[in-house]
Order: C-alpha cells, then structure tokens, then sequence
C-alpha cells in the first residue's frame, strides 16, 4: 500500500518539522512567513522562488538574514546547521520568515531555514523500510479501551494482532473520499471501529501476537473487483464493470493512486492461500518474487515484509507499478478506495491488476470478490514508492 501507502509525503513533512514548535517557527504571524518548495534559485541575485500552497512567493534574501538547514523531522533549531544560498536547491523545502508585502506575493526574509529534498527522500527511503519491517496492515475484530485487535491476512492463514497504543503515539483517520496520507486526520484510538482497516507500525512481541505501536492509521476503506470496459490516460479514467453488482462504474485515478499488476506467480500463490490450498515446502520456488525474507525486527517480531509468508500486503507493496496506458478492456482488476458519497464513482487508492487468479472460483468464470482485502492499499499508513 504505498505510494500511496506514502509514508509521508514531502510537503507534510515539511509542515510537521516547521509546524509542530512555536520556538522552532517563532512567534511571527502567518504574513511574515512563508513555507513551500523552491522552484527557482538564483544565489547570486539573493532570490528564491517558493511555491507554497496559496501560491508563488518571490523571496528576498536580505545580506544579513540567517541561512540554516535542519533535518527533516527537527522540532527545532537546536541542530541547525549554518549554510550558503549556494546550497539551496530547486526542489528543496523552506521556510522564510521576514516582512512579507501587502499583496502577500513577495518576502523580505531575515531567516531562512531549509530541508534538502535528498534528505527528505533519504528520511522516506528509512521509513519505508521501517514500515516493511515492523508494520502490519489488518482488519479491526475488536476494541476495548485501550487496544485494537486486527486480522492480518498472511499466506498462511488470517491471524490476530492486539495494538496497543505507545506513549504520544501519532493515530491519524482518513476522511471519506480522501486517499493521500496527509488528509488523515489526527485521531483518537476510541474513534476505530470494528470492521475499519488499520495500518500501524511499532514493535512486536516475541509471539508476533501484540504490539506496541509508535504510529497507527485508520479508515473505512471499500473494495471492488470489476473489469476493464475502457481505459482513458487522458482523462485518468478507467470504466469498469462491478462483478458484484454488474453495473458500471468510473475509477478516477489521481496522481496520488497506486496502479500496480501482480505477477502470475504470486497472484497463483495468494489464490491458493486464500482458498486453503497447502503453504508449500518453503523452496525458493514456493516464495512469491521479491526481496529474501527479512530478519527478524525489534521485538522478535517478523514484520510483514518478510518474505513470501508474511503479510500479503507488504507483497502488493513490492508488486511493480504500471501506468493506466497498460491496462486493457477485459482485464480483471480490483480497487480500494476510501467509503465516499457516489456509489458508481470512485477515486483509486490502489488498482490491482493480474487478479484473475484470485477472482475466479475453482472449476467456473464466474468470478467473485469473496473476502479478499488488501487492507486498504494505496496510501493507509502514510506509505509511498
């Protein structure tokens, strides 16, 4: 589920480092600063171009403002380290804090403070990472005061996980119709309900039975399995027939939509499982493609990037990406989307193709979701590629 599953996307990262402490940001209205990604640099003129999300801002550098750059995550300036406007970067983010004009398109900065975007892309390449190691992806069965109890569908069967909230744990709620992490919003662990999709990273117990989690997201997420009618790249629209219902429906895809296609090893083997066929002898020839099985995390808890048996998930996860332009009338695919308002009209998290296999009953064509989940997919989790 990433990409989608973005695990943070660039733009929020940025905000959380820059938004989270006054000593950090200071006590300046919103006017005299401005906080977006630079789309023009020119040092030796001391001018920036930033692009925040109200707009194009043209920032003046004045030759004694302060220059710094922290690391992505920093609350504060503690750790800053002093730079040059020659190390800024198109692609960066930043923030500037000075005397902006009254028509708010320009700054005269005093301090400017900088995330470069290869950290940023450094601190999302470990966090994936992370997330593969020590995350799970499940189906709430229950809830009690304080935890959460989740189905996590593996290749060898549907198992439980209790999560239990770590202290100042981030729970985060997607909104219906929203499919990027950053639309979640902050959260209580009493506001998850039986049935809700929940994705959550923290370490586990020996047992891989419990786990102590740092980070959790949740929503109420719908799938559906249809086939291709048309496909337009143009328009990023994908008309399907629901298998389910058999009427029509539109799947828009969104720059932030996962498309990916299983490999008909995999999609065989997940098939298989589902319908409780035999795990296999655990030959290589048995595990689905991709990475080895991972080591054993913190906790001693396998997460669920391990291998071919863990969480079918973080399978999906490593799947390739495709394009829309490769999808064709008369292929199987199925869609996670948020629950929103419009029964024949939704907006992909994650479209997954190559699910024949899986869709088709033993012996028939006639093909039928059943209860396959991909828990969610796309983006729970703050996830990306």
């Amino acid at each position: 589920m990433y990409r989608g599953m973005k695990y943070l996307a660039p733009l929020a990262l940025f905000l959380t480092t820059f938004g989270l402490v006054p000593a950090c940001l200071g006590q300046e209205p919103a006017a005299g600063r401005a906080l977006g990604a630079v789309t023009k640099m020119d040092a030796a003129a001391r001018q920036i171009t930033l692009q925040t999300t109200t707009g194009e801002i043209a920032v003046t550098v004045d030759a004694k403002a302060k220059v710094l750059r922290v690391a992505p995550g920093a609350t504060n300036l503690t750790n800053a380290a002093a730079i040059e406007l020659t190390d800024i970067n198109v692609g960066d983010r930043l923030r500037a804090r000075g005397r902006m004009t009254d028509d708010q398109k320009s700054l005269a900065a005093l301090e400017i403070v900088v995330i470069s975007q290869s950290d940023i892309a450094s601190k999302q390449a470990a966090e994936r990472a992370d997330w593969d190691r020590r995350g799970a992806t499940g189906i709430v069965a229950d809830v009690t005061a304080d935890s959460v109890t989740v189905n996590v569908r593996t290749i060898e069967g549907v198992k439980p996980l209790v999560i239990t909230a770590a202290p100042n744990a981030i729970i985060r709620r997607y909104t219906p119709d929203s499919i990027k992490f950053s639309d979640a919003k902050p959260s209580k662990l009493s506001e998850i309900r039986k049935g809700d999709q929940v994705r959550a990273r923290g370490n586990k117990t020996p047992d891989g039975a419990q786990m102590t989690a740092e980070e959790i997201v949740s929503g109420q997420f719908k799938m559906i399995a249809g086939l291709v009618l048309s496909v337009d790249p143009q328009e990023n629209v994908v008309r399907i027939n629901n298998i389910e219902t058999k009427k029509p429906m539109t799947v828009k895809i969104s720059t932030d939509s996962s498309l990916k296609k299983l490999q008909p090893m995999l999609a065989q083997i997940i098939a298989t499982r589902l319908r409780g066929g035999p795990a296999g002898d655990g030959s290589p020839g048995d595990r689905p493609p991709g990475p080895p099985p991972a080591a054993a995390g913190p906790g001693g808890g396998r997460g669920p990037g391990a291998g071919g048996r863990g969480d079918l998930q973080a399978m999906i996860d490593r799947t390739p990406a495709i394009k829309i332009s490769e999808l064709m009338a008369g292929d199987a695919i199925i869609i996670s989307s948020t629950a929103g308002a419009s029964a024949d009209q939704v907006t992909a998290i994650t479209l997954l193709a190559g699910v024949e296999p899986i869709l088709t009953k033993p012996g028939t064509r006639e093909m039928s979701l059943g209860d396959w989940n991909m828990g969610g997919g796309g983006d729970l989790g703050g996830i990306g590629q």
